[in-house]
């Protein structure tokens, strides 16, 4: 009975924070606005931008951050579309789709992207790059708008963008554990450079034999 009074509860708030679904909606007026704060935390702006900045960084640590956001990204991706795809809930009915969510909104709800990635960054950008009181609030207030877009688009029900935040945190905890430094990527380059010329050599060498039987 409590599990059937909370989905209700989830489907009921979900419903009166969809104000921005559609121009007819109570807040249609700002849907242009809250559609700009949701673009931005979408995972093409971020991957292009870390990418750019990881190709144009001019220290090692600042590439290994970005290399690493790039990871984070990439597996947040991942574990994104594998829970959508076990759980495979259905967007809100009054979601309405529009160019942009028409090629890069998936169809399944749960968890948000947009949550997990929001809370992901924020937590990295924490971490490795924020470091005054100002900007860590910037930061913070950002990944809280991005999630409330999602509601106030109605994308997604409270509970998606609930447990995508939390996800999100996590996921930042795995990414510590997984961090890769630059002289470990270095050491997988040289490492599987090493093989690849040492399968030339024996290719090499088998057909030297070859020609001394002919």
């Amino acid at each position: 009975m409590s599990r059937r009074n909370s989905c209700r509860g989830d489907l009921w708030l979900s419903k009166r924070l969809g104000v921005c679904a559609c121009e007819e909606s109570p807040w249609g007026s700002i849907r242009p606005l809250v559609r700009l704060v949701e673009f931005s935390g979408h995972v093409i702006p971020w991957l292009i931008g870390t990418l750019y900045t990881l190709l144009r960084g001019e220290t090692v640590e600042e590439q290994e951050i970005m290399l690493n956001l790039a990871l984070a990204l990439l597996l947040d991706l991942l574990l994104v579309r594998l829970v959508k795809t076990l759980v495979r809930r259905r967007r809100p009915v009054q979601n309405r789709a529009d160019i942009f969510s028409t090629f890069f909104v998936e169809r399944y709800s749960f968890p948000s992207g947009h949550a997990t990635r929001a809370a992901m960054c924020a937590r990295f950008l924490l971490a490795q790059l924020v470091d005054t009181a100002s900007m860590r609030v910037l930061v913070v207030s950002w990944a809280a708008l991005v999630s409330l877009s999602r509601l106030l688009l109605a994308r997604h029900y409270v509970t998606d963008v609930g447990f995508g935040l939390a996800m999100g945190y996590c996921q930042y905890s795995l990414m510590e554990r997984l961090w890769v430094t630059c002289d470990c990527l270095q050491d997988i380059l040289l490492m599987r450079l090493g093989e690849r010329l040492s399968r030339v050599y024996s290719g090499l060498w088998m057909t030297d034999w070859q020609y001394l039987f002919i």
